[in-house]
């Protein structure tokens, strides 16, 4: 379920408050740090944060706010980098990255580091994330992650023909890549982009 502002901005000093306190703030903390001057307007934006899943009240006790740790929480494997323009091997280190639920796809998701230009008329640029649904099957026209020879990961818009698969480039000045089926393995396929302007 999508949270409103508010919500966000509870469920963000209830994740700060872990970061700084041993204990799990009490309702009139939570009053106190966001400005709040009725516990009953923060009740129902905290039982909003229960439905979804995202806080969980500690019964019986006086310190009633808990954060709910799940999946989402945790991030999906950052795994390296993956060229846009020749293939590189992706680097394999699983660090945990966050990522908005909206660029998650309905199966397990794992992100990489974009190296190079090769997709940039796609708006896929140098140094930019991008979230990858694991699947070995795609359609034609997806963005995907190939495995070239079962060494070299390449990002590339896919076309497959009768005996032939075409990696296409977003980028005028460079070439398609055409490789025999056995030669391709699809890793997964484009769900999301990331970007830091910093």
């Amino acid at each position: 379920m999508k949270l409103t502002r508010r919500q966000q901005e509870i469920y963000q000093t209830l994740r700060d408050c872990i970061e700084h306190y041993e204990h799990a703030p009490t309702y009139d903390e939570v009053c106190r740090l966001l400005g709040l001057k009725s516990r009953g307007s923060l009740h129902k934006h905290i039982q909003a944060l229960v439905e979804a899943g995202l806080v969980e009240p500690m019964e019986g006790l006086k310190r009633g706010i808990r954060l709910v740790e799940h999946g989402v929480e945790q991030g999906i494997p950052y795994l390296g980098r993956i060229a846009a323009g020749r293939p590189i091997e992706a680097i394999n280190n699983a660090e945990p990255m966050q990522v908005p639920d909206e660029l998650l796809g309905k199966g397990p998701c794992y992100v990489l580091q974009v190296s190079g230009d090769s997709m940039i008329d796609e708006g896929i640029h140098h140094g930019d994330y991008v979230v990858i649904e694991q699947q070995e099957h795609a359609q034609n026209g997806d963005i995907v992650v190939a495995l070239i020879h079962n060494e070299e990961a390449t990002l590339k818009r896919i076309e497959q023909r009768p005996g032939e698969i075409v990696l296409h480039p977003a980028n005028h000045s460079m070439s398609a890549m055409v490789y025999r089926p056995e030669e391709v393995s699809i890793q997964g396929v484009l769900r999301g982009l990331l970007r830091s302007y910093t």
